[in-house]
């Protein structure tokens, strides 16, 4: 319980800043999701790719791991959301719950008090992954617009060439120079927090009334996901520490930035807003589980 205190508190304390904001002043929704998208956010999966260390072997199960868990998600999403006739909106938003897990501001931490150091490597990894296919896939999918006008969309994306560029720095193992790491650095810090008042701002102009909607978007990804991720990791032969990170991290409730890709790219964003609530306060009795399971 001390675990999810120290990872949840911080959290729940930004995203109840951004609740009184909204309460007290007409903010732009679509100002502040796209100062995230367009500025924050490629700054932090910038520094992110460029300063991480991966152990090639167990990064490459982990990440195949994660994008075929994704992709199994993805078409129970839309295999769903056709058979109980949802909306395209709602079905976009739908996927969103179900390909954002929370793995860096919730996970990483998490991860680290309850595994400690090399628990955390592994959590990056999965983080690089995650990020790559942000930048990459996720843009085309939630479209549904085609694929070449999906790419168009992808390519318009800073946080795509930011991918790119980590990826190239942490390859060529080069570094920008120091005044300008900083500068980057600054920028990417600045990320989470506004996601994160984002939430609050949505949810003070939110009816938090949950239906069977919230409830499958987070039963999915609190205990459909986590299942799955145990599956195809012991299928491809992960054991001990990289089986419990991928576990672990596909646990994680809704992603506080998949509310921030719904408002730019199209989606429910009160449904998404509600389903972060909800995913997160039910993963305060599901993630203990999941880690005593795992161990």
């Amino acid at each position: 319980m001390e675990v999810l205190i120290s990872a949840m508190l911080p959290v729940a304390l930004v995203a109840l800043v951004g609740f009184g904001v909204g309460r007290s002043f007409e903010l732009d929704m679509q100002t502040l999701t796209r100062l995230n998208i367009y500025a924050l956010l490629p700054a932090l999966v910038l520094t992110s790719l460029a300063e991480t260390t991966l152990a090639m072997g167990s990064a490459i199960a982990i990440i195949t791991s994660f994008l075929l868990n994704t992709v199994v998600l993805y078409l129970l999403a839309v295999g769903l959301s056709r058979r109980l006739d949802f909306s395209v909106d709602e079905q976009k938003s739908l996927i969103a719950i179900v390909m954002f897990s929370n793995v860096g501001n919730l996970g990483l931490p998490f991860i680290l008090f309850a595994l400690g150091e090399a628990g955390l490597e592994r959590a990056v990894v999965y983080l690089v992954g995650s990020s790559v296919m942000i930048a990459t896939v996720f843009p085309i999918v939630l479209q549904q617009a085609g694929l070449k006008a999906g790419i168009n969309v992808t390519l318009r994306l800073p946080v795509f060439w930011a991918a790119l560029a980590g990826i190239g720095l942490q390859a060529t193992h080069e570094a920008f120079p120091l005044p300008l790491e900083r500068g980057m650095a600054l920028l990417g810090e600045g990320a989470i927090p506004v996601a994160l008042l984002t939430l609050g701002v949505q949810l003070a102009r939110t009816e938090l009334v949950f239906d069977r909607y919230e409830l499958i978007g987070a039963v999915l990804r609190l205990v459909v996901a986590p299942l799955l991720a145990y599956g195809i990791g012991t299928a491809l032969g992960l054991q001990g520490l990289d089986r419990q990170v991928l576990v672990l991290q596909a646990a994680m409730p809704v992603a506080v930035n998949s509310l921030i890709w719904v408002t730019e790219l199209g989606g429910d964003r009160t449904r998404v807003a509600r389903t972060i609530v909800l995913s997160t306060f039910l993963s305060v009795f599901t993630l203990p589980v999941v880690l005593w399971l795992s161990s």
